[in-house]
C-alpha cells in the first residue's frame, strides 16, 4: 500500500483514539486476520517466549491482558513517519516510555506487520 501523509495521519489518530479509548473491538478492527505482530512485551506479558504472534485471536487475548493490567494506558502521538510502504507511530506510552511502532498496512489498510520498540 503506498501511503500519504494524509491518510497516514488519519490511520495513526484512529489507532491513536482506539487504544486511549480503550475499546477492544475498535483497537482489533485495525488489524488484517493475517498478523504478524512483534513485541517484547508478549514476552513479559507471559503470551510465549518468542515475542511474536500470528494469530487474531492470540493477537486478541494479548491486547485484552494489556488493557487489564495498565488500567491507566493512554497513548500520546508525538510523530507520525510514513515510507514506501510502512509508516511508524512514535508515541509516548505507559510509565511515560517512548514507545516506535513499525506497521505495514494492507490494500484494505489493516494492519499486517508490527515490530513494537520501547525504551527501558
Amino acid at each position: 500500500m503506498n501511503l500519504k501523509e494524509q491518510s497516514a495521519q488519519s490511520f495513526a489518530r484512529q489507532w491513536i483514539d482506539a487504544w486511549n479509548s480503550h475499546d477492544l473491538a475498535a483497537i482489533m478492527s485495525l488489524y488484517a486476520s493475517e498478523i504478524r505482530f512483534y513485541s517484547p512485551y508478549i514476552i513479559k506479558l507471559g503470551m510465549n517466549g518468542e515475542g511474536v504472534i500470528t494469530d487474531k485471536a492470540e493477537l486478541e487475548k494479548y491486547f485484552s491482558k494489556a488493557l487489564d493490567i495498565y488500567t491507566d494506558l493512554y497513548f500520546d502521538l508525538q510523530e507520525v513517519l510514513v515510507g514506501a510502504n510502512s509508516l511508524i507511530l512514535y508515541y509516548k506510552s505507559v510509565s511515560n516510555r517512548m514507545a516506535a511502532e513499525l506497521m505495514e498496512l494492507d490494500e484494505a489498510g489493516k494492519i499486517i506487520l508490527v515490530n513494537a520498540h520501547y525504551n527501558h
